[in-house]
């Protein structure tokens, strides 16, 4: 299938490893082009010189500056002549209980995660060139389920899901799209700090693998290629869901 991703151009945030990484590695392979945001510079250097830099641009900055999304939306359209969407992954907060995070801890957290998807969407559909807009918003699955020790994820993300939603219903009407992507145990440098917390990490991923149907962790360019997809003019009637990418981990519908 094609895919009709060439010479598309996407902001890609928290692109210097995981999730991101494979995101923008897949955009690419797909003919797309990228602008890459994190806050290791040296590291962006490498994935631009991996990408081409004819197909990629790297931003050294964190979402957490209210004014970097605005800066890399505008170096889409400055380096590539348009912009026609994003792929916003914005890290995960800190773990720990509901109670035992810190107030300054829980406004860190909304202002990196919930405020940064916000700001690079806005930014997005103020400079964006297309008339046909895509926006991917990379959440997790404890918008389904809460996920043991990750309160402050388990209080954010929801609500972030319920905003594609509003999102799909302002932004629908000018052919803006806007989904929500759930991984679960994907097999990232996040994935395995969380297990390293573990007393045991070797037998908290084998629990973990038991209760996935797969009974595997999943690849990152596996999350990659659903990215690109529902990124891509083929995905052109998807908006305002939240699709699970989890090796059907949850239990729920």
């Amino acid at each position: 299938m094609d895919l009709g991703l060439t010479d598309r151009v996407f902001v890609v945030t928290a692109a210097s490893a995981g999730l991101g990484r494979a995101s923008a590695a897949q955009l690419v392979a797909e003919g797309a082009k990228v602008v890459l945001v994190a806050r290791r510079a040296e590291v962006l250097a490498e994935v631009v010189e991996e990408l081409g830099p004819d197909r990629a641009v790297a931003l050294t900055g964190d979402l957490a500056d209210a004014s970097v999304a605005d800066d890399a939306a505008g170096l889409a359209v400055d380096t590539f002549g348009r912009l026609d969407g994003a792929m916003v992954s914005v890290g995960g907060p800190p773990a720990g209980s509901a109670l035992g995070t810190t107030e300054e801890q829980w406004r860190t957290a909304f202002e990196s995660v919930f405020l940064a998807a916000l700001r690079v969407t806005r930014a997005v559909v103020e400079h964006g060139t297309a008339a046909d807009l895509a926006i991917a918003w990379v959440l997790s699955v404890s918008v389904k389920q809460p996920i043991g020790g990750l309160a402050a994820s388990n209080g954010l993300r929801p609500g972030l899901a319920m905003l594609v939603k509003e999102l799909a219903d302002e932004l629908g009407p000018d052919g803006t799209r806007i989904v929500a992507l759930l991984p679960g145990r994907i097999e990232t440098e996040r994935v395995q700090h969380l297990d390293s917390l573990a007393d045991d990490p070797a037998a908290n991923r084998a629990a973990a693998e038991a209760a996935i149907p797969l009974r595997r962790y999943g690849r990152p360019d596996e999350f990659g290629r659903v990215a690109a997809f529902v990124l891509s003019p083929a995905a052109s009637y998807l908006t305002g869901s939240v699709l699970p990418v989890e090796g059907g981990s949850l239990r729920g519908l």
